[in-house]
């Protein structure tokens, strides 16, 4: 039974006639070259050339010249239809689509793959662009709107930090203040998605965060980033072993719980604010024992009254009250003034 495909001809049946074209030789290394028979494997200039004893000039030469053959030809004509019909569904997606999303939104079904991607080569109303630095591979059928989508993506791009992670609705917005001159049939969130993952700068991270493909928080490389961006969606202070449980489900990856400890205890990123309890410094702890956070807070505020520095520390750290008052009368450290108030030595 056939898989089932996002466009009503059929996609074999098509290149079939079209072939029909060309001489036999020509015909074979077009199907070689494209994976159009049994084998879905696209052949190189060389493997073809050695099979008849033949540069991979040559191969290229034939190649060429078969393709101008079928453009030119009667058979190209009477399937219009078709092509129209291949046209619509790119112009549906944002008429600027790379070409493994069009190829996988039509079939699933390497064989069919192929012979949509030969269909648009021969197609005058295809355009491709190949891989860049900056872009996947892409088919479209609007050069200046693809100009417009490309000039948008590096402009976003731009204006992100390596620890920018955005949510997908904040990143559509984003994107969308970027966009000029474009239909308003395009803004649509799924489109605009798309042409998002044309860009090979930036991407989701495995949480549906945007950010800078280059960036840690995006392509995440060990235990540690994969901790920062657990912690991160976890939103609050969470035990090492609830890191290293949560990396193995998020990310697939075996996380053993001392390893996980460890790298949590030497990147600055985290703050151990409680028995086991890691929290992120960005969002404002100090790092070092009650000690040491006590200090922090008189050498920034002045001197405070027990109450005020309880308060503060506990905003701090995951200690009973008791913890933080036994510190506070360690007079190597902390004097009580007159006014009741403490101070540091």
């Amino acid at each position: 039974m056939s898989k089932k495909t996002n466009v009503t001809f059929k996609a074999q049946q098509v290149t079939k006639r079209l072939l029909g074209a060309l001489s036999d030789r020509a015909h074979d290394v077009v199907t070689n070259r494209y994976g159009l028979g049994k084998s879905t494997k696209k052949e190189t200039l060389e493997s073809i050339g050695q099979k008849y004893g033949i540069t991979r000039e040559r191969v290229r030469q034939i190649e060429n010249h078969a393709l101008l053959t079928i453009r030119k030809s009667d058979e190209l004509k009477k399937e219009k239809e078709s092509f129209d019909e291949l046209e619509k569904v790119i112009h549906t997606m944002g008429c600027l689509v790379s070409e493994e999303e069009l190829l996988a939104h039509i079939s699933s079904d390497a064989s069919v793959k192929n012979h949509i991607h030969f269909m648009l080569v021969i197609g005058d109303a295809f355009i491709h662009e190949k891989e860049d630095e900056h872009f996947h591979k892409t088919w479209c059928i609007d050069t200046d709107m693809a100009s417009k989508i490309r000039v948008s993506l590096k402009k976003i791009y731009s204006s992100l930090s390596n620890e920018d992670l955005i949510s997908d609705p904040d990143m559509v917005k984003s994107f969308l203040t970027y966009i000029e001159d474009v239909s308003d049939e395009f803004k649509s969130e799924e489109i605009l998605k798309r042409w998002l993952s044309v860009s090979k700068k930036i991407k989701k991270n495995p949480l549906g965060e945007w950010g800078k493909t280059d960036s840690s928080n995006v392509s995440a490389k060990g235990i540690r980033d994969y901790a920062y961006l657990v912690i991160r969606k976890h939103g609050s202070p969470i035990h090492f072993r609830e890191v290293a449980k949560a990396i193995e489900k998020v990310f697939g990856k075996k996380a053993h719980v001392a390893t996980t400890h460890n790298e949590l205890i030497k990147d600055k990123r985290f703050v151990l604010v409680g028995r086991g309890l890691y929290a992120l410094t960005e969002w404002g702890y100090v790092r070092g024992v009650v000690k040491e956070v006590i200090q922090k807070l008189l050498e920034k505020n002045g001197p405070l009254p027990k109450d005020k520095i309880i308060d503060k520390v506990l905003k701090e750290r995951y200690v009973k009250e008791n913890t933080i008052i036994v510190n506070l009368q360690n007079p190597k450290f902390f004097k009580r003034m007159k006014d009741g108030t403490y101070s540091i030595l």
